[in-house]
């Protein structure tokens, strides 16, 4: 009786898991086409012509300006300091000031970007007037407040703003880059690779999972989206925003362009730019040495910190961007939104997977010690089975493919295995976003979780 109620749940659990895995491995193939299309049509007609634009070869802009960083910052004492020398040596003398939203009960991190801005005009201290953490939105609109104050003082307006984290490694052409881009576009994405994990092989699998994430995200599915003209979404770093595009954006009750109840905050702001008509774009040039200009930073790699980070992703993505920014655009961006807030629904569908293959191993130690016959699935299920198999097997070659163009073959090789890692993560973050979505929906406050960072040791190669 037990094996053949068992029997039952098995085949629906699979049932809903194979569609789910089927709907979306035919989602992530079209957009493994159209990137491959469109890399061969652009290798034919463009490349074929012109050779690739470096920074080296880049015009100056037409019209350049001053460029403000924003860098919203709680208890990052150990890692501001490393990362602000380290831009400003970069940097050098480009024309630009770096702004750092700080905390009143944050007294580490005052001291630490203190000390750097009395000597340097170049760093300005932003104090907020709350106790941290708020949400980073907030603490961005301090910073906003601030460079509208910097303005009056200098009588220098901003061109463009653009958005850091406290532990990223900055590419010294960025100012430069963004300077002649914001000339034509409002929003302007660099790639983020994130650096490869260090320690047992249990926290470098965490941390290089989101390496595999990144390569791909960045080095495929951007590039379709920005082709498809829907919207570019920011990352948060490594993004610039053109001044009077950014300044439509301002809610006098908010202080700033920024919500402060939003956990994605930067993602919105892509989204919204584009609801009014502005143009993103997703650049990845090199260097004239032939390095990417992308943003390098450490990712959280303990599992605790990456299920909070991932949660934090997806209530502000999945769950409370359903509601927040509804479904605007035309069908090219409803696809768009639709992929980005599967996140939580991919989660469960992972789960059912896991959970009949579970069930089917506990079925068949039954039939093995007689207790149940032998159980095959229905022919339809069985198709949907081989279907799958062959999704995996592509999608799996190409996160490898990407993966390993980015940190080399031995890397691309180990996402494979890294899946099930990444997996887990998601499935556990899912559950966490879940929680604290609902218990926003009653009333409690979203706040800035945030995670411990680190900043690499740049003598030693990255």
């Amino acid at each position: 009786m037990v094996f053949t109620f068992l029997g039952r749940v098995q085949h629906e659990v699979l049932l809903f898991a194979v569609v789910g895995l089927a709907i979306g491995g035919v989602d992530d193939f079209i957009i493994d086409i159209l990137f491959l299309c469109r890399r061969w049509w652009r290798s034919l007609t463009v490349y074929s012509r012109h050779q690739r634009m470096t920074t080296a070869t880049l015009p100056a802009s037409a019209k350049p300006g001053r460029i403000a960083i924003f860098i919203p910052a709680w208890r990052e004492s150990d890692v501001i300091g490393p990362m602000l020398r380290n831009a400003l040596a970069n940097w050098g003398h480009q024309d630009y000031r770096i702004f750092v939203g700080v905390y009143p009960n944050d007294r580490a991190t005052i001291d630490v970007v203190s000390q750097l801005a009395v000597t340097d005009e170049r760093l300005i201290l932003c104090l907020n007037d709350k106790a941290g953490p708020t949400t980073k939105a907030d603490c961005l609109n301090v910073v906003w407040r601030s460079m509208l104050q910097e303005e009056t003082r200098t009588g220098v307006r901003i061109k463009a703003i653009a958005l850091h984290d406290a532990e990223d490694v900055i590419h010294r052409d960025e100012i430069r880059l963004f300077d002649a881009m914001t000339d034509r576009f409002h929003l302007v994405q660099l790639p983020v690779l994130p650096l490869p994990g260090h320690g047992n092989w249990w926290r470098k699998a965490i941390a290089d999972h989101y390496c595999d994430e990144f390569a791909e995200s960045h080095g495929k599915y951007l590039t379709v989206r920005e082709a498809m003209g829907a919207s570019m979404p920011s990352a948060g770093v490594a993004c610039a925003l053109e001044r009077r595009t950014l300044e439509r954006l301002v809610n006098p009750v908010n202080g700033g362009p920024f919500d402060p109840g939003s956990l994605t905050e930067d993602y919105e702001v892509g989204l919204r730019i584009s609801n009014m008509g502005g143009r993103g774009v997703f650049v990845r040039m090199q260097d004239g040495e032939g390095r990417l200009v992308a943003t390098r930073e450490y990712f959280p790699d303990s599992l605790k910190d990456a299920v909070r980070q991932k949660a934090r992703w997806m209530v502000g993505i999945s769950l409370a961007g359903w509601d927040r920014m509804g479904w605007q655009g035309g069908p090219s961006e409803w696809w768009m939104r639709m992929r980005d807030r599967r996140a939580a629904l991919s989660a469960f569908v992972l789960f059912t997977a896991y959970l009949a293959l579970l069930l089917w191993g506990v079925m068949l130690v039954g039939s093995f010690l007689d207790l149940t016959s032998a159980i095959s699935p229905s022919p339809a299920i069985e198709a949907l089975l081989w279907i799958n198999f062959g999704f995996m097997t592509w999608r799996m070659a190409m996160r490898a493919i990407f993966v390993g163009s980015s940190y080399g073959w031995r890397h691309g090789l180990g996402a494979i295995p890294r899946t099930i890692i990444a997996n887990i993560i998601a499935m556990m973050a899912a559950r966490r976003a879940v929680f604290l979505y609902v218990q926003s929906l009653i009333g409690k406050p979203l706040a800035w979780d945030k995670t411990q960072h680190r900043f690499p040791d740049l003598e030693a190669p990255l």
